[in-house]
């Protein structure tokens, strides 16, 4: 199949937190809490895939409470953390989505995903994930983890489903508030 028809074939993406969503640092504070980098500009294009009828969720192994706020802000209501084995997360996802295999595509960085990334429809790394995981993968985005690779990801599917015209649409034809259009 080609990376095309897997692209436009997507109704979940799922997208591992740390060096994906984020550049994979955490700040630790002395008291406890803990402070991590998302991009601006992947967190639209999340907004745009959902606006555009594709699911997001986030599947990370480690626990956060930053992760829920972030996830909040841009609307995702699929959050799993904190998980001992991303592969039965992922099947009770597609079992409660009722989705399958080549419903989903996932990004994620690291050794921990090679399980979920050889499941998926489109599996996809950032620029910066390990060498294990960026050889297994279908597509690897020219951006790191927090530095555009989900905005990349998102614009790809949304181009091969037809829907990324709409949303540039959307923003260029937007009449200013109390102004007239001629």
């Amino acid at each position: 199949m080609s990376l095309q028809s897997k692209a436009a074939a997507v109704r979940l993406i799922l997208f591992d937190v740390d060096g994906v969503l984020t550049d994979g640092r955490v700040i630790v504070h002395s008291d406890g809490s803990e402070s991590k980098w998302f991009a601006i500009r992947d967190g639209i294009a999340i907004v745009w895939a959902q606006r555009s009828n594709v699911r997001v969720g986030l599947l990370s192994a480690r626990h956060s409470p930053t992760t829920p706020h972030r996830a909040a802000q841009l609307g995702i209501t699929l959050i799993h953390q904190g998980v001992t084995s991303k592969i039965e997360a992922y099947e009770r996802i597609l079992e409660a989505e009722r989705l399958s295999d080549q419903d989903v595509a996932y990004m994620a960085d690291d050794i921990v995903d090679l399980a979920v990334l050889r499941r998926a429809g489109f599996s996809c790394a950032p620029a910066d994930a390990v060498p294990e995981v960026r050889s297994r993968v279908d597509w690897v985005s020219r951006f790191n983890g927090g530095d555009g690779a989900a905005r990349e990801l998102d614009e790809l599917i949304l181009r091969a489903q037809g829907s990324w015209d709409a949303v540039v649409s959307s923003y260029e034809n937007e009449p200013a508030s109390g102004s007239t259009r001629k």
